[in-house]
């Protein structure tokens, strides 16, 4: 299989004799088998998806090696990468309205690392290499044509967004103040020339000079300020290379760099639905921007705010969204420990006990962020308690 194989021009075929609305009725089976293919195929090859994932990377490497110099020294942390990606795509394969806009998203993202068409061409080679090799039996050859098509789909659609953006592929920004809270988290302020055009709710990409070439998705905590400032906040991961260097060495006056905006989350001010906001530890960082934002307006709809974390000092920011809520009367915080059964004041259980205890919310918006298990938990909690899928919104890859 060549590199143009697999990222070629969609071929035009002749005009079809038969009327349109057979037509659209033979597109829509063919987009439909192709989705099963590549779910069925995914699903053989995800039990081995770091061999998958180092085959990947090795492979793409052969076949450009220029592309070596857009990644870290140490690759086991890209590999899972590599793998959530996969299956979010794989998820929202059938769903085109949320899957596109994260394509657009992705591709103007990764103009920061000056991808060109060359290693589009060369990661569906690798990719689809991949997948083929530890299919085994299983692989034939309409499969290997689903992915080919899906692929190149998916890398026309970043490689046109990323083409159609004239604005800065990153943007400079200096550390103005460095907070610990404690042992484990801190809240970082940068400053930036030029305002990053970011929506409330939306996370950003950052590489800080303590780790070169390993990006993190970090999500600012308040809305736009007139002098460019952004707060983030951070906590430790176990094995996290990036965060620990944060809390533990930044230090005032460094220069981080910011990619562009990415993600979903957001009010929608033209829906009237009142919101639902569950946010674990850090992940209160894009509600906390969003809440920012209303806090400027007049009217807004009612915001009930499910605050969890495993012990108290988890709650880091509560103090403020107390505060906030005695002069906001529309903002409701409801602060969860799943541990220290004796805090009072406060509800026990996990955010997804919690939030179902208080019911189904299928009249609000949800907006969910915070680790990926706590996501899952969250999420598969409400759908079944009878929240309706359209109305949960979570960004996966603000998780590193």
């Amino acid at each position: 299989m060549t590199a143009n194989a697999v990222v070629s021009p969609i071929p035009q075929y002749p005009k079809s004799p038969h009327p349109a609305s057979s037509r659209s009725t033979d597109a829509a089976s063919g987009a439909t088998a192709m989705v099963r293919l590549i779910r069925e195929s995914f699903a053989v090859v995800e039990p081995k998806a770091d061999e998958v994932a180092k085959f990947f990377y090795g492979m793409l490497f052969s076949l450009s090696p220029n592309a070596r110099e857009m990644f870290p020294a140490n690759m086991e942390v890209q590999r899972s990468r590599l793998l959530r990606a996969l299956v979010h795509i794989v998820q929202l394969v059938d769903r085109p309205d949320d899957l596109t806009p994260f394509l657009h998203q992705l591709g103007r993202d990764h103009r920061k690392f000056g991808v060109i068409s060359s290693h589009y061409e060369a990661v569906g080679t690798a990719l689809i290499a991949g997948v083929k090799k530890f299919s085994g039996k299983a692989w034939s050859d309409e499969i290997e044509r689903a992915w080919a098509e899906a692929y190149t789909i998916m890398a026309r659609a970043m490689l046109d967004s990323a083409n159609a953006d004239d604005g800065p592929a990153w943007y400079p920004a200096a550390v103005v103040s460095h907070h610990r809270i404690g042992m484990d988290l801190a809240v970082v302020t940068v400053q930036t020339d030029h305002p990053v055009p970011y929506t409330p709710g939306q996370y950003v990409s950052v590489e800080t000079p303590h780790r070169p070439r390993l990006w993190r998705y970090l999500s600012p905590a308040n809305a736009a300020r007139e002098d460019g400032t952004i707060d983030f906040h951070i906590r430790t991961v176990d094995g996290g290379w990036v965060s620990r260097a944060i809390v533990g060495h930044t230090q005032v006056g460094e220069t981080w760099r910011l990619g562009p905006p990415l993600g979903r989350m957001r009010v929608d001010r033209e829906n009237t639905r009142d919101l639902v906001m569950v946010a674990g530890g850090t992940g209160l960082a894009p509600m906390r921007a969003i809440i920012d934002e209303l806090c400027q307006w007049g009217e807004n709809p009612r915001v009930h705010l499910f605050y969890g974390g495993r012990v108290l000092s988890d709650l880091y920011d509560l103090k403020n969204l107390q505060q906030l809520a005695g002069t906001n009367p529309w903002l409701t915080v409801v602060p969860v420990l799943e541990s220290e059964p004796d805090a009072t004041g406060v509800e026990h259980g996990t955010l997804a006990d919690v939030v179902t205890r208080y019911g189904a919310w299928a009249d609000r918006d949800v907006l969910v962020s915070g680790s990926p298990a706590m996501i899952r938990s969250t999420v598969s909690r409400m759908l079944v308690a009878g929240t309706p899928l359209d109305h949960i919104t979570y960004d996966p890859f603000t998780l590193d």
